[in-house]
């Protein structure tokens, strides 16, 4: 219960315009909006507030929030072909944020300003403004900053059960920073300071209990109706290469049975999910397949976990994600932790979620013992030892941290967030954390996942480099390291075995250069090569040691299922393919000369064509594109 509340029951409206005038007569013209990051965003009272702001300036807006969900828009043609009914399918209520279209446009007046902690993932690379108003914090010090910045508004998006004075709310996907800002907000409001706590209810949130779970009086108001009701924002689940398979197998390779995990979004998240129940369900296929991609002595020594889960896992984590469910339903995450007064203890503590529709339909249907096996909490809790420090040490036991990132550097560095000119791709969010996490956890390992090599900038490059001018993790961090090529133990090495170590998962085609930078900064002695058979780190050899697990179906590029139909998945693969092309001159000639051949196209192709409009090609540069559609 929060003590000092002025009422038990918040003020409740379904009319919009009705409750922002009660908050601007409480709060007053200005205006500090925290908007959970995310699914969490009260969008309907963000975009009216938004809307005051524009038509009175003297109403001064700041919004601080993070991970800001936008409706993919202006996209290449081939993209945009692509999208828009996957858009149209899965967005189609969604109501879009005014504040990103207009930061996005570079229209935003000077009595509105936008603070974003966490940038979605390569949006806004190009878009100055945003670029200059990112904040750089780590996940637990968000909270901090957003009252310091003297907060006064929090409009989230609530779940509801029960009416009237039996009303309960959750904070579902998003008590991650709410949690750890409400007291000083309570502490203010009883002191008679004018301040907001928001919830505009969205019937389709699963009700999360626990931490997650308050009473109405938590509340100053509560926005309900069946006009504020909308579809979730649900990103489809990645594609997972076969890289990102190869990779998870070795990550899945390194977690202790009994232990606990966090895995992050994305492909590599999936994939270590998937690699994680083939080693419970089939081991000897999991062994068989590890063994394809690793030196005999790696498994014959017991540097490996390559058995059965017998007590399951425990997931801390700062975002759960589809694979945690997908573990759960496996019997994995199972291992059950200590709580502080000895009540039933939860198998996974998490402080938000964002993912596919196939995940947030699963937290619905759970029933009441299951539903309190996921315990949402606040980031506070998942991404310190802060607190009962001697309670979260017995429950994090034999910790994996999984993290991605976009480049290391030889010496274990690690850029996660941020480009070599400066520009911000996304953001710290709680990787910092979760490292520093694993380095003050008794047997705990950070693991740091990428793909050993990046095709992004228009041609082929490592992710391994000698130098990288904006790190997120320094080197005194490191600890392990994992591309498709193996794993690079880093922890307490010197700078001469950290180079070693991750030369050997390096690609082949860069080890030299790479070495050689090393030998002229006197890292490397200069009679040093690297160990084994460099020709084992190119794709072609990744693709042979696993050629027969995949014709069995044991790495599909979707191991978990996709929201997009046989056709969108085919063309996506299409266009990933004619984007590689672009890093490889003599491939692109190539395939331009095929595509100006005009090579007929089979049933599937001509649907996947059609959808893109490409079935009768007008010019070279569409022959082109057909190539890419037809190479697949």
């Amino acid at each position: 219960m929060l003590a000092g509340a002025p009422a038990l029951r918040p003020a409740e409206y379904s009319d919009l315009e009705s409750c922002v005038q009660a908050i601007l007569e409480r709060v007053g013209r200005r205006v500090v909006l925290a908007l959970p990051l995310g699914l969490g965003k009260a969008n309907h009272v963000a975009n009216a507030l938004f809307d005051h702001a524009l038509r009175d300036r003297h109403i001064e807006l700041h919004i601080l929030t993070g991970l800001t969900p936008e409706i993919p828009r202006d996209l290449p043609l081939l993209q945009q072909r692509l999208v828009d009914p996957i858009v149209d399918r899965l967005f189609g209520d969604y109501p879009e944020l005014a504040y990103a279209g207009a930061l996005r446009r570079g229209e935003l007046p000077a009595n509105i300003t936008v603070t974003e902690f966490y940038l979605r993932p390569g949006a806004w690379l190009d878009i100055v403004p945003a670029q200059r108003a990112y904040a750089s914090l780590n996940y637990t010090h968000v909270a901090r900053e957003v009252l310091q910045r003297g907060v006064n508004v929090l409009a989230q998006l609530v779940a509801r059960r029960g009416s009237g004075d039996a009303a309960q709310y959750s904070l579902s996907c998003n008590p991650d920073v709410t949690l750890d800002v409400l007291p000083s907000l309570q502490a203010r409001r009883a002191q008679g300071e004018g301040v907001a706590v928001v919830g505009q209810v969205n019937l389709q949130l699963p009700f999360m209990r626990g931490d997650a779970q308050l009473p109405a009086r938590a509340f100053d108001f509560v926005l309900e109706g069946s006009a504020y009701e909308f579809s979730l924002f649900a990103p489809t689940r990645a594609a997972v290469s076969l890289a990102d398979h190869a990779a998870g197998l070795h990550i899945a390779s390194l977690v202790k049975d009994g232990g606990t995990l966090q895995i992050g979004i994305g492909s590599i998240g999936d994939a270590v999910a998937h690699a994680l129940i083939l080693r419970h369900q089939r081991p000897s296929v999991f062994r068989a397949a590890l063994a394809a991609l690793v030196a005999p002595q790696a498994l014959d020594e017991r540097q490996r976990e390559l058995e059965p889960f017998s007590e399951g896992l425990y997931g801390n984590s700062e975002m759960l994600v589809d694979g945690f469910l997908d573990l759960y339903r496996a019997g994995i995450l199972r291992r059950r932790v200590t709580m502080p007064h000895g009540e039933r203890g939860p198998v996974v503590h998490a402080a938000f979620f964002f993912g596919s529709r196939a995940l947030y339909q699963a937290l619905r249907e759970l029933d009441d013992e299951a539903v309190a096996d996921i315990a949402m909490t606040a980031v506070s809790c998942t991404n310190s030892l802060l607190g009962d420090e001697t309670l979260k040490r017995a429950q994090r036991r034999h910790a994996r941290f999984v993290n991605n990132a976009m480049i290391a550097t030889l010496l274990g560095e690690v850029a996660s967030d941020t480009l070599e000119e400066g520009s911000v791709v996304s953001g710290v969010g709680g990787q910092h954390d979760m490292v520093t996490q694993a380095h003050a956890l008794d047997g705990a390992r950070a693991i740091i996942a990428l793909s050993s090599t990046d095709d992004s900038g228009g041609r082929l490059d490592t992710s391994i480099r000698w130098h990288c001018a904006h790190v997120t993790l320094p080197r005194h961090l490191r600890d392990v390291v994992v591309t498709e090529y193996g794993v690079a133990e880093l922890r307490g090495r010197s700078d001469r075995d950290c180079i070693a170590a991750m030369l050997a998962i390096a690609d082949a085609r860069f080890q030299p250069a790479l070495a050689d930078a090393a030998k002229r900064a006197g890292k490397l002695e200069p009679a040093f090569a690297p160990s084994g058979d460099r020709a084992h780190n190119l794709p072609q050899r990744l693709e042979q040691a696993l050629a027969t697990f995949r014709a069995d179906g044991l790495f599909p590029e979707y191991p978990f299922g996709t929201d997009l139909t046989p056709v969108e998945q085919r063309l996506a693969r299409g266009l990933r393919r004619l984007k590689s092309w672009s890093a490889n001159k003599p491939i692109l000639a190539l395939r331009a000369a095929q595509g100006l051949l005009g090579a007929p196209a089979d049933g599937g192709q001509r649907e996947a064509l059609a959808r893109l409009g490409l079935a009768q090609p007008r010019d070279v540069h569409e022959r082109l594109q057909r190539a890419g559609e037809d190479a697949v």
